[in-house]
């Protein structure tokens, strides 16, 4: 379920969602890299992916979660940290489902900066909205389509972390929930 809402995305939780989403990643840094192939690497360096699973919470009362996993990979000369937990509440196609994902990408600074300055803009039509928010003095931007009953959080934290919450079949105001489940300052002191 590490997907984003502003790429077209298939069933919420799949594989392919995930895939999508590294490939977008693979693709801004590609080009990142590409444009600065006669310059020095001077990039700082992810974090291993086993210090960002303890940040993944705890299910709530009622719930039940996956086991958290996640992964720090080499890819065309820099890498990625991901780490990712899926939740749900009862059995079947339409209950309520949570997922949290945790992306460090200081290695690209240059996404960082396009990522949130494209969240500072603000739309509400009858399919939904997406809203720029802040969460502990952080930003982020929020999103809510309608009919498919799906929600998603993003929040910037330190600079460097991208935490992703995603929601299925539950109120977008659950978003502000689970966004409290996360440790947001343990987070921003991993380094």
């Amino acid at each position: 379920m590490k997907s984003t809402a502003l790429l077209p995305r298939p069933k919420f939780g799949s594989a392919a969602s995930t895939a999508l989403f590294l490939l977008v990643l693979l693709i801004v840094f590609g080009m990142m890299a590409a444009r600065a192939q006669n310059e020095p690497i001077l990039v700082p360096d992810v974090v291993d992916y086993q210090k960002l699973l303890p940040i993944l919470p705890d299910p709530p009362q009622g719930w039940v979660a996956d086991k958290g996993e996640g992964s720090t990979e080499d890819v065309g000369g820099f890498r990625i940290t991901n780490v990712h937990r899926d939740y749900h509440k009862g059995e079947g196609d339409k209950v309520p489902t949570a997922a949290i994902s945790i992306l460090d990408s200081v290695a690209n600074p240059d996404y960082v900066n396009a990522t949130t300055a494209a969240w500072n803009s603000n739309n509400e039509t009858s399919e939904g909205y997406g809203k720029s928010v802040t969460i502990d003095g952080n930003p982020g931007f929020e999103a809510f389509e309608k009919e498919s009953k799906h929600a998603t959080l993003w929040v910037m934290i330190a600079n460097r972390y991208f935490v992703q919450i995603e929601l299925q079949n539950q109120d977008p105001k659950e978003l502000q929930e689970w966004v409290k489940r996360v440790d947001l300052k343990r987070l921003a002191e991993i380094k």
